[in-house]
């Protein structure tokens, strides 16, 4: 064989070796095929979950923005994925089944529930031994996280219509759930009875969660678009926060309790100073609506699950997006 045919072989080859790793970038499609519905930090703020309609939950390098695991966690769409307080667990619900996985391998933990109900929001309590459902058929259910579905859980009952969103305080005594009936109730957990039914939404409450003092509630509302603060000791009404559109679906407070971030069907994000009730940014760059937002354990990161597919991640102080999967 000449030089010169042996060159133009070469080139060739490496034509095709550059059109070929070209097509290979193209190809591999690391981020969600469907809605993002749920979105958590872990507790050290290093790894982000994401809980999707097309069955999995993707755990994400929050620094480097890389894929670190993708767990085919169901049958069916994830509607909800949390933490435990040590960082290494994560709870998943889809339909009626919840399940519990391996933070490091993405294993498969155990089973904990396999209901006729929908499940539709899980939490850890702060000491990580309990966790709290919400569920379609009007209760709040309490697991022992150590045990798998045999057990019977302890059932919280007063909803007039499904629970949506729950969460314990911050020293693990309290939960407070969001309902269809138009109300937030708080409950003691070592008695399993009602403290106190907050009223003042219109329409059914999305979500809602404890201030880090644990002594105010935020909660979302759906058809009446708001954002609400409540004093947990009196029940009162303490503030309304207006702006969004449409239905408000997820809020989170801030690590130290200064903000408030609401996810809207508005497809956009709101971050509102706790304070003053006042509305400091509006985030946008979602295309469809905004299911779930979470903060960063120090703060200044917001994360965010939508309709279109992604995971975004904002800066809390300039708004600006970050980072897209």
């Amino acid at each position: 064989m000449n030089k010169k045919k042996l060159i133009t072989i070469l080139l060739l080859a490496c034509i095709a070796g550059a059109a070929l790793a070209h097509k290979l970038r193209l190809v591999p499609q690391t981020g969600h095929t469907k809605a993002v519905n749920s979105v958590a930090f872990s507790p050290d703020g290093k790894t982000i979950a994401s809980a999707s309609s097309d069955t999995t939950i993707k755990l994400w390098d929050a620094s480097r923005g890389m894929l670190r695991t993708t767990i085919k966690a169901h049958d069916y769409g994830v509607e909800y994925t949390a933490f435990s307080p040590d960082g290494k667990t994560i709870a998943s619900v889809s339909g009626g089944i919840m399940k519990l996985w391996d933070v490091a391998s993405g294993n498969e933990l155990k089973e904990l529930a396999r209901l006729p109900k929908d499940l539709r929001s899980v939490v850890f309590s702060p000491d990580g031994k309990t966790i709290a459902s919400a569920s379609s058929d009007r209760t709040i259910k309490l697991w022992d996280a150590a045990r798998g579905k045999e057990q019977e859980p302890k059932i919280l009952l007063g909803h007039t219509s499904g629970t949506r969103s729950a969460d314990f305080s911050p020293d693990g005594k309290t939960i407070a759930s969001g309902s269809s009936d138009e109300t937030i109730k708080i409950w003691d957990v070592a008695s399993g009875t009602q403290l106190k039914t907050l009223i003042g939404h219109k329409g059914y409450v999305s979500s809602v969660a404890f201030s880090p003092d644990g002594k105010t509630i935020a909660s979302g509302g759906g058809y009446d678009k708001t954002v609400k603060l409540w004093d947990v000791a009196s029940g009162k009404e303490l503030k309304t926060f207006t702006g969004h559109k449409e239905a408000v679906f997820s809020v989170a407070f801030s690590t130290y309790g200064g903000y408030i971030a609401s996810g809207s069907f508005d497809n956009t994000i709101k971050l509102w100073s706790v304070g003053s009730g006042t509305e400091l940014k509006t985030l946008t760059g979602h295309t469809k609506a905004v299911i779930s937002v979470a903060f960063s354990p120090d703060g200044k990161t917001i994360a965010s699950g939508s309709e279109d597919c992604t995971v975004k991640l904002w800066d809390r102080d300039t708004g600006t997006v970050l980072r897209t999967w």
